[in-house]
C-alpha cells in the first residue's frame, strides 16, 4: 500500500487496479481494511479504527484515493465533493484512437443499470438520470494509444468510462465498455492523477499526485511526461 499523502485528519493512497475499495457480497479484503490495519498499528490505537469514504474508485480503476481519519473531515469532505468547484479532480485515460477534438467538455445525462452495473448516456435528460460533465485535452500519442487528460466536474457511476465511450473512445483493457481486449492485471487504463483542494480542516491548499501503475504503455506515456512532452495533439 502506498501512501500518497497523511495527517491527522486525511489520508490518502495510491490504490492499485483490481483492488476493492469496500466490501461487497464477495467478502473480500478490502482497501479499507488495509488502512485500518495500518492505522492500528501505526498509532497503536485499541478497538476499532474510523475510516470515512468521501468518494469511490471504480475496482479497475488505479490512483489516487482519499479517506477521512475522523468524523469532522468526512463530513467536510462529503460536503466539498458533492459541489463541483471544490475538488479539481484530474484523470489520465489510455484510449484506443484520436478524439474528435483535441480538447473538449461533454455534457450528458447519465443513468445507471443496477442489474448489469453498468451505465448509459443521453443528450437530455431523462427519468432517473443525472448531470454529467467533464473537460479532456489530447496530451500525447503513441504508436496505437493515445493519452488524455480529463478534469472531472462531477462524480457519477463510471462517468468517464460512459462519456468517452459517446465518442467512440475506449479505455484500454474495458471491455464492459467496448474495448476488445482485457488487460493482464484485470485492471483498466484509468488512472486517478491528481486531487487539488483546500483542506477541510487546516485550510490549506493540498495536491496529491499518483503515478500509475508499472506497465509498458504508460511507462512509454511517463516518458513522454517528465521529458515535457504534453501538449495538446491536434487530430490528423
Amino acid at each position: 500500500m502506498e501512501i500518497l499523502y497523511e495527517d491527522n485528519h486525511i489520508i490518502a493512497v495510491n490504490k492499485a487496479c483490481g483492488e476493492l475499495v469496500q466490501s461487497d457480497i464477495t467478502n473480500e479484503r478490502t482497501l479499507v481494511d488495509e488502512i485500518k490495519d495500518y492505522l492500528k498499528e501505526k498509532y497503536n490505537k485499541p478497538g476499532n479504527v474510523f475510516v470515512g469514504l468521501p468518494h469511490r474508485l471504480d475496482r479497475p480503476t488505479s490512483g489516487v484515493f482519499m479517506l477521512a481519519k475522523t468524523g469532522k473531515a468526512l463530513e467536510r469532505l462529503n460536503m466539498m465533493f458533492s459541489k463541483r468547484d471544490q475538488i479539481q479532480k484530474t484523470y489520465w485515460a489510455v484510449v484506443n484512437k484520436r478524439p474528435p477534438k483535441y480538447s473538449d467538455t461533454l455534457e450528458h445525462y447519465l443513468k445507471k443499470n443496477t442489474e448489469k452495473n453498468k451505465s448509459y448516456a443521453y443528450p437530455k435528460p431523462v427519468p432517473g438520470a443525472k448531470y454529467a460533465r467533464l473537460s479532456y485535452r489530447h496530451v500525447a500519442s503513441l504508436e496505437r494509444y493515445h493519452l488524455l487528460e480529463i478534469e472531472l466536474h462531477t462524480g457519477r457511476h463510471h462517468q468517464i468510462r460512459v462519456q468517452l465511450g459517446t465518442l467512440n473512445l475506449r479505455i484500454k483493457g474495458d471491455l464492459k465498455y467496448g474495448f476488445p481486449r482485457a488487460n493482464k492485471n484485470k485492471g483498466i487504463h484509468l488512472h486517478a492523477r491528481k486531487l487539488e483542494f483546500i483542506h477541510p480542516v487546516k485550510k490549506t491548499l493540498v495536491t496529491i499526485l499518483a503515478e500509475p501503475p508499472e506497465d509498458k504503455v504508460w511507462n512509454e506515456f511517463l516518458k513522454l511526461f517528465r521529458n515535457n512532452q504534453f501538449s495538446p495533439v491536434i487530430p490528423v
